[in-house]
């Protein structure tokens, strides 16, 4: 036997237990893949998804379908033959891990998180449909939660809803946080708060932090609604990026007429308080999802219209989308007429 044969003999084996263990072995990638979609018009478990009272609905058919991902969880064990037949697939996506998840990041820390942004995008769905509407919705500083250890611990609470720093009234978040960061070094602000009904004072001295004042402590937008709306929706579904599908729906529930002339329109894009869109994660799977579902439209963000491109979109139509007002009338001229002139992803019309 020649020394050549002899190494090939030894190497075979190597090669094959090498092979062996990366196939079996989990890799740090996350995989995309379409998702179900859901018609937010519709009803789950017997009740509307939308839930109104206080104001007169309508209900006129059609569908707004908002489009969802499967992505692998943080602790779910990726390997290389489900990662192959990603790479191959025309509607799935292959990323990695800590493009997606930060370190050390749960199951449990990821469905928690997406659970109140989900809770957020719905408050400010909902403000953005009644502003649609003309309906005035004065809007409220909260204090979301508090970092322990941070200059705010022990003084403010989450719910707290806070009236005024150093006397200045406080009437939106981003007003909020820059009295905060406008504080001197060791300047103690006085915080006025609503908690529990009763208006209190309590004082916190922000710590500086990569040279901005900070108290450690996360604030949000609240709203003050003149009647119930309720989005009745599985706590299995997280995130922000159903917001514009959201607004679309209330805002067609509480106006008479179909809104999407009783056809099948989906979309994504996560809703500003301001009334505008913002992009979002997984734009190429929702659109193929939409696709499946039978949606003949597509609102896409305009941020991720670059990427929408690219998506397996059948017949689908994609309309690019700025605001919430920007939804409403491209909608509103694709079910006067399918043909109409509609801003799109691909600059034409």
């Amino acid at each position: 036997m020649t020394q050549r044969t002899l190494a090939g003999l030894i190497a075979v084996p190597l090669v094959v237990a090498l092979l062996v263990v990366a196939w079996v072995s989990p890799l740090p990638y996350v995989v995309y893949r379409p998702g179900p979609t859901l018609d937010v018009l519709g009803k789950t478990d017997g009740k509307p998804i939308i839930q109104v009272s206080g104001h007169q609905t309508y209900r006129d058919g059609g569908k707004l379908r908002m489009t969802t991902v499967s992505v692998t969880r943080p602790d779910t064990d990726v390997r290389l033959p489900e990662l192959l037949a990603a790479w191959v697939s025309k509607k799935d996506a292959v990323y990695p891990w800590d493009a997606v998840y930060q370190k050390g990041t749960t199951d449990t820390e990821s469905r928690q998180e997406g659970a109140v942004q989900m809770a957020s995008s719905q408050d400010v769905a909902t403000a953005i449909a009644l502003q649609q509407l003309g309906v005035k919705v004065p809007e409220v500083v909260k204090i979301v939660d508090v970092v322990k250890g941070a200059p705010a611990e022990g003084k403010l609470k989450a719910g707290d809803v806070i009236v005024s720093i150093d006397g200045t009234k406080v009437t939106g978040t981003d007003q909020g946080v820059g009295l905060i960061r406008k504080a001197s070094a060791g300047q103690a602000l006085d915080f006025a708060v609503e908690r529990d009904g009763k208006e209190q004072h309590v004082s916190v001295t922000p710590a500086v932090q990569d040279g901005t004042p900070r108290i450690g402590a996360t604030v949000g937008a609240d709203y003050d609604f003149p009647f119930d709306v309720k989005i009745n929706i599985s706590d299995d579904i997280g995130g922000p990026s159903a917001g514009l599908m959201f607004s679309l729906a209330i805002y067609d529930v509480l106006t008479p007429g179909s809104l999407t002339d009783g056809q099948p329109i989906a979309g994504t894009g996560e809703i500003e308080p301001d009334g505008s869109v913002g992009p979002i994660g997984g734009i190429q799977q929702k659109i193929a999802a939409s696709d499946r579902d039978g949606a003949k439209l597509f609102l896409v963000p305009k941020d991720n219209c670059a990427e929408a491109l690219g998506a397996a979109k059948g017949d689908v139509r994609l309309v690019k989308v700025t605001t919430m007002h920007d939804a409403v009338t491209s909608v509103e001229d694709w079910a006067h007429d399918h043909s109409a002139k509609l801003p799109t992803c691909g600059g034409g019309a």
